[in-house]
């Protein structure tokens, strides 16, 4: 069946990506039109992740000559190409780079947007933070971990209002219309015939208080179908965010997982569960048609080992669950790769 989106790269195909091209009748969108090269121990050879490094940067390179409209949900790499000439005559939607950014993703942000345009500045604005509401996930009882996911929650609120004093702070970067017209959609709606974009509010960046940041998610409604690019959720980790995706019923889900190649470093197994039973959740709860599960998961080569409840339950509910490689009919690399080695 022809979809009106394509996964155009992502980590399945050899490069750290989660670029999505969206084409209705209306408007061409590009989400997420960035690609990084694979980690240390990615295991293929330095040349061949520069190969698919160069691969991959060409296929987006090709999706953004056909796009309208480009959409970047954070200031990480994999996410968006540092090259101005590719988002001329372009309407850019990108993450509000003056509140819910760290410090080291606002000074990327200005690098980047000064990058595309002069930047105008407005004088700082006093502005009410209030700490985020996940009423669901402060249910959550994680037996003998539940002491020290308290006192991890009290250092996160104390984090988030250290952001806060910096925001309020911020000379405040401009949205600009030119050339290139670039917004900051965070909460916000457009139309573009019988198309709708939806973009949500600041979402953290996997777990709750992540240090690595916040991120927004995508909704596109095209006729009587929806999408939604989760950008990064890791899982989704959090429970509020995962009856957030079950409460919108999406027909089709790009959701990114959780980061197995991190399991024991920055990904702990409370939380990898946590992602296994809220994917899972998504997958009973909801008429989604087709999930694309696969950025930040594919980057070793038992993802599957890790995640097997969620694939198990593929089958059992007879829903539709591939990797990007997978939808475009191509080899998953990492999984090739480890099958040469036995």
């Amino acid at each position: 069946m022809r979809r009106w989106f394509k996964p155009i790269w992502f980590d399945s195909l050899g490069a750290k990506s989660s670029c999505t091209l969206v084409e209705t009748r209306d408007i061409s969108i590009l989400l997420e039109p960035g690609v990084a090269i694979m980690h240390k121990t990615y295991p293929i050879s330095e040349e061949d992740k520069k190969r698919y490094l160069v691969e991959g940067l060409k296929r987006i390179r090709e999706a953004g000559k056909r796009s309208k409209v480009i959409v970047v949900s954070h200031y990480h790499h994999d996410h968006y190409l540092r090259e101005p000439s590719f988002y001329q005559d372009k309407i850019v939607f990108i993450k509000n780079p003056n509140e819910y950014i760290n410090i080291n993703q606002r000074k990327r942000a200005e690098e980047f947007l000064g990058s595309l345009c002069q930047i105008t500045y407005k004088p700082p604005e006093e502005k009410e933070y209030r700490k985020p509401s996940l009423p669901e996930m402060e249910k959550q009882r994680f037996g003998e971990y539940t002491e020290r996911k308290k006192e991890l929650l009290r250092k996160g609120e104390q984090w988030f209002n250290t952001q806060v004093e910096k925001w309020i702070r911020y000379n405040r970067i401009q949205e600009h219309e030119d050339t290139i017209r670039i917004y900051f959609p965070e909460n916000k709606t457009y139309r573009f015939g019988e198309t709708t974009v939806r973009f949500t509010p600041p979402l953290f960046h996997g777990i709750e208080y992540s240090r690595v940041g916040w991120v927004f998610a995508t909704i596109v409604e095209y006729k009587d179908e929806k999408l939604i690019h989760t950008s990064d959720l890791c899982g989704p980790i959090i429970e509020d965010y995962t009856s957030w995706i079950i409460s919108e019923n999406p027909t089709y889900l790009i959701l990114d997982g959780p980061a197995t190649y991190t399991l024991g470093y920055m990904l702990n197994k409370i939380n990898l569960k946590r992602a296994i039973k809220n994917t899972t959740r998504i997958i009973k709860e909801t008429d989604v048609e087709l999930i694309i599960y696969d950025h930040h998961l594919t980057r070793e080569p038992f993802f599957r080992r890790h995640t097997k409840e969620i694939w198990e339950s593929t089958f059992k509910e007879k829903k539709e669950v591939l990797t990007a490689a997978e939808y475009l009919g191509e080899t998953v690399v990492v999984e090739e790769s480890a099958r040469r080695e036995i």
